[in-house]
């Protein structure tokens, strides 16, 4: 028995690899790197043995599938045929998109974002770049946000993969103007250019004369995090009412496995934020808790730990072991499981909550009220002063239109809650989390707004429901 398969076999058997280095007294990289060599191929560690192919090469390697091995080596075997090598191969087995998880500017675990590492444990890359540079450039957002707040006149997020040619610019100080320049690398690198201008400008700064401020772009109705904030509360809502419609769950399901989704591929909605105060709104509120009482019923009658965070991925049942228990349930009992299963895998924020939340008629009300984490969001005083004429009417609101912004939240927080003498305001739900949602202003940037006009079908009241074939 060779090296690799006494590791693996003990492994296996329940032995860390702390416990293997012990054991045999050697550095736990090198037990990483022997156990590395047991997920290739034999034929690929025949050629590392035989010293025919490098080191880089068989690391690497080690990222690969099955598949992707054989498809090497067929590669490797036909002279004809280019066979990537080295850093080479890297680019093959990622399509050329491979991206560093060091290079995200937010928190990659936080995310729920697939990483996929090699196996000598030292490099980590995100298994879907598209996946990847969604959150990134929102990232790029929040931070281009934060260096304006921190008062340069502009922040120019260049477009991904153009260079900052800097001899076409000179430094200039953040008093006399200076921008700031993101450069975007299709590798996923940020490279941030602090205090630039161009070269006719500077000419015009060398003549004491002043530059004009660059246009701003129109800031977007909600940051980032607010963002964040109505799509996983309408999500959360969207998923918690649709236990209660089942047929309609059954056919979310068809059609994402016949057209497939971002999510489609045994991986579950995270409900990820950056903000511990959204994500904790998000688990304690109505929805939340309502849909999680509902998952671990089904817990319970597959017969999987109580304590599993999501009925899709991570239980122990081999498939054919829980289709046959799938069997033997009633009708019933699987619509309720069908409906815990989209429900973790309906993507936040996408057309497919639109759908759901008209078909069904989703009262936000009946799953959301308004909460810490959502005033601690509000930042726009144009949004703030519309919800106060909202909640108050237009004449609270025309005369508190020059009061601070903590000002205008305690005044909708009091109709909302009917205190402090306010009239209370009963269901309120902001335009953007209804069904469907509205903007309150004309600047655009309202996710939900955006994913409601990829709609193509217009909803038909009093159409009779079609029951399945």
């Amino acid at each position: 028995m060779t090296q690799w398969e006494t590791y693996t076999r003990l492994v296996r058997e329940g032995r860390s690899v702390a416990d293997l280095a012990d054991t045999f007294g050697m550095p736990e990289p090198m037990v990483k790197r022997i156990l590395a060599l047991g997920n290739l191929l034999p034929r690929i560690r025949s050629l590392y043995a035989k010293e025919k192919i490098s080191s880089g090469t068989v690391r690497h390697l080690t990222m690969a599938s099955k598949s992707q091995q054989r498809a090497w080596l067929a590669l490797f075997d036909d002279p004809q045929t280019y066979c990537p090598q080295g850093n080479q191969l890297k680019g093959w087995l990622f399509g050329g998109g491979a991206i560093r998880a060091e290079h995200a500017l937010f928190d990659v675990e936080a995310s729920g974002l697939a990483i996929i590492a090699d196996l000598f444990g030292d490099d980590r890359y995100f298994r879907d770049s598209d996946a990847f540079w969604a959150v990134q450039l929102a990232a790029i957002e929040d931070r281009r946000l934060a260096l304006l707040v921190d008062g340069w006149s502009d922040v120019v997020v260049l477009p991904k993969g153009d260079n900052f040619r800097s001899w076409e610019f000179r430094q200039a100080a953040k008093r006399k103007g200076g921008r700031i320049y993101i450069e975007v690398r299709d590798s996923g690198e940020i490279d941030i250019h602090e205090g630039y201008v161009t070269a006719k400008e500077a000419a015009r700064l060398d003549k004491g004369e002043k530059i004009e401020a660059a246009p701003k772009a129109a800031r977007p109705e909600l940051t980032a995090r607010m963002q964040t904030y109505v799509d996983l509360h309408r999500h959360a809502a969207v998923r918690a009412a649709l236990t209660g419609h089942p047929a309609v769950a059954l056919r979310l399901m068809v059609a994402h496995a016949v057209a497939g989704s971002p999510l489609w591929n045994v991986r579950i909605e995270p409900q990820a934020a950056k903000d511990e105060d959204v994500r904790e709104s998000v688990e304690v509120s109505r929805a939340g808790t309502a849909f999680d009482e509902k998952r671990r019923a089904v817990l319970a009658l597959l017969g999987f730990d109580a304590e599993e965070p999501s009925v899709t991925g991570g239980n122990p049942m081999p498939l054919a072991a829980l289709f046959q228990r799938l069997l033997h349930l009633p009708d019933r009992a699987v619509m309720d499981v069908i409906a815990i299963v989209i429900g973790e895998k309906l993507f936040a924020g996408s057309a497919a909550v639109e759908t759901v939340g008209l078909h069904i008629g989703l009262d936000m009300a009946k799953w959301w009220s308004a909460d810490g984490a959502f005033f601690e969001g509000l930042r726009d005083r144009e949004v703030l002063t519309a919800l106060v004429a909202e909640v108050g009417g237009t004449e609270v609101a025309a005369a508190n239109a020059k009061e601070k912004g903590t000002t205008l939240k305690a005044i909708i927080r009091d109709h909302v809650e009917g205190i402090n003498g306010r009239t209370k305001v009963e269901d309120w739900v902001p335009k953007w989390m209804a069904f469907p949602p509205a903007a309150y202003t004309t600047r655009g940037g309202v996710g939900s707004v955006a994913a409601h006009s990829e709609l193509t079908v217009p909803e038909t009241e009093g159409e009779p429901q079609r029951k399945a074939a």
